[in-house]
């Protein structure tokens, strides 16, 4: 179901379409929440919040308001703002996001098989997740609702409250300071 759709089904009827949003959408709020917060636990916390959240602001809008909403970018919205106020709470943990590339990012050599192979581009993943981690929060959430989520401009500005020209400019900017990271950490043929 598209969300358009999706949407049109949560104006009709919230308790019987909020289920299919959640399957629709839990793993990418997910992906979002992980790579900002760099923690499974804290990831999953935030994802929660954001679909109770999201659950409470549905029933309290007209359906009009529902069957306007671009749902992809308004989940965003939600589960970016959750993260910030729990990251100004929290320091980050010093650990390693999981899989950077479950959203679709693979390295180069995703096409060599076998046992060696497969460890080597798990900690390649690893590598990278980190470097994704360590950057600033300025240049990480734009980075990872653009190149992991795919939002796109419009949709990243609708998401932070930013102009898009910022946000290319924060991207550009974030995508560089990962290169060099990259490379002072001998990935740089996996950043290009």
């Amino acid at each position: 179901m598209d969300d358009t759709t999706l949407a049109d089904a949560l104006a009709d009827d919230l308790d019987a379409a909020f289920e299919v949003l959640v399957h629709a959408h839990v793993d990418r709020c997910h992906a979002i929440a992980l790579r900002i917060l760099g923690s499974h636990h804290d990831a999953e916390e935030a994802v929660q919040d954001a679909l109770v959240r999201a659950y409470r602001a549905l029933g309290s809008y007209p359906p009009e308001r529902i069957r306007e909403l671009r749902l992809r970018p308004w989940l965003a919205t939600i589960v970016v703002n959750l993260c910030r106020n729990r990251h100004r709470r929290a320091v980050l943990p010093g650990v390693a996001l999981d899989v950077l590339v479950e959203a679709g990012a693979e390295p180069h050599n995703a096409l060599a098989s076998g046992p060696a192979a497969t460890v080597e581009r798990r900690d390649t993943r690893e590598q990278l997740a980190a470097l994704l981690v360590d950057l600033p929060e300025r240049y990480r959430v734009p980075v990872v609702l653009r190149h992991i989520d795919d939002l796109s401009y419009a949709e990243l500005a609708l998401v932070l409250g930013r102009p898009e020209g910022t946000l290319k400019a924060q991207v550009h900017r974030g995508l560089a300071l990962l290169r060099v990271a990259a490379e002072a950490a001998g990935l740089e043929e996996l950043i290009a």
